[in-house]
């Protein structure tokens, strides 16, 4: 006879949940008893023990990893001022809704890089690897971070990524 896929699903869906609970106890005879049901009440049972069994997921601050390769191979840099502010608060709200880890800088904090990389001086200017972005236009934006392999949305529950401003941009 066989057993549907769902009937056998639905079995192992009840069995997990009822695997949230473990039980230890010692018998009268010395041997260790670990159950998912706490022990019968004729049985003799010494240091009963009630233990939680938590999800088989190990815990992270750190980004996924496709968010750790995508910041490697093509690392961010977000340059702003105080000039841009309305269009650079809306740049920086564009990478914060992504979960795109950033360095932020200014012109004044490092002026040489920031002529060789903007001749127009036209902020904000996004770098993406060897990519440089100019002004501020969310598909452009979404293109060019999309094929870096940076996600579109920010992942829940996973610590800010942004990068604090430096110093002299404060």
């Amino acid at each position: 006879m066989k057993i549907p896929v769902t009937v056998v699903a639905l079995l192992l869906t009840v069995c997990a949940a009822q695997a949230a609970q473990l039980y230890r106890w010692v018998d009268n005879k010395g041997n260790v008893e670990w159950r998912d049901t706490p022990p019968p009440a004729a049985v003799p049972a010494r240091k009963v023990e009630q233990r939680k069994i938590g999800d088989n997921v190990i815990s992270t601050s750190e980004a996924p990893y496709s968010v750790q390769l995508a910041a490697k191979n093509h690392p961010v840099t977000l340059w702003t001022s105080a000039e841009c502010a309305k269009i650079c608060d809306g740049a920086r709200a564009h990478l914060a809704r992504r979960g795109v880890p950033y360095a932020e800088k200014t012109p004044q904090s490092d002026i040489a890089t920031f002529k060789k990389v903007s001749p127009e001086n036209q902020l904000p200017m996004l770098q993406v690897g060897v990519i440089t972005l100019r002004g501020y236009l969310e598909s452009a934006w979404d293109d060019t971070l999309d094929a870096a392999g940076y996600p579109r949305t920010a992942i829940a529950g996973r610590p800010n990524t942004v990068a604090p401003k430096p110093a002299a941009a404060k």
